[in-house]
């Protein structure tokens, strides 16, 4: 027995909803090879301040290196936040699409499934899972990298 027309979604929202989706997707690929870049990138610049400790007249470069190393850390940490703003609106829109014409909701189902707010889930379980995520993590690392030039351009400074 098929189903009445008024059930089935109508094709151009379902097209949007196929375009939304493709899309968020690739911000998540850019955003990994974002990443990768911004590692690479300081993991060349942590070898080269290695580098400058074995040579006593390289202060300046190390301390030149160092400052980069910030300043490449910080443009990750914004660029990150850019791509987190980017998702959270993108998945906010294909949630409204799901509401308002899909039978089924499977971005926002997955959120339910990963983030349960019912008393049987506790805090501290939810507020786990959340540090846990992805996008958790990764926003930690330019942050340790910024920290470590900064520690050891201290160090250096002081010595």
């Amino acid at each position: 027995m098929s189903q009445p027309a008024e059930a089935l979604p109508d094709p151009r929202v379902l097209d949007i909803y196929k375009l939304a989706v493709e899309m968020a997707d690739r911000v998540s690929a850019r955003r990994a090879l974002a990443n990768a870049f911004f590692l690479t990138v300081n993991t060349t610049l942590v070898a080269v301040v290695g580098l400058s400790t074995t040579q006593p007249d390289s202060t300046l470069r190390f301390i030149a290196v160092c400052v980069a190393g910030v300043a490449v850390s910080v443009c990750w940490w914004l660029l990150l936040r850019v791509y987190r703003r980017l998702n959270s609106a993108k998945f906010a829109v294909i949630n409204k699409i799901e509401d308002e014409h899909l039978p089924v909701k499977p971005y926002t189902d997955e959120w339910t499934e990963l983030m349960p707010d019912d008393d049987a889930t506790s805090r501290r379980a939810r507020l786990g899972k959340a540090l846990r995520e992805l996008g958790g993590v990764e926003r930690i690392v330019p942050v340790v990298f910024g920290f470590l030039y900064i520690a050891l351009l201290v160090g250096r400074l002081t010595t």
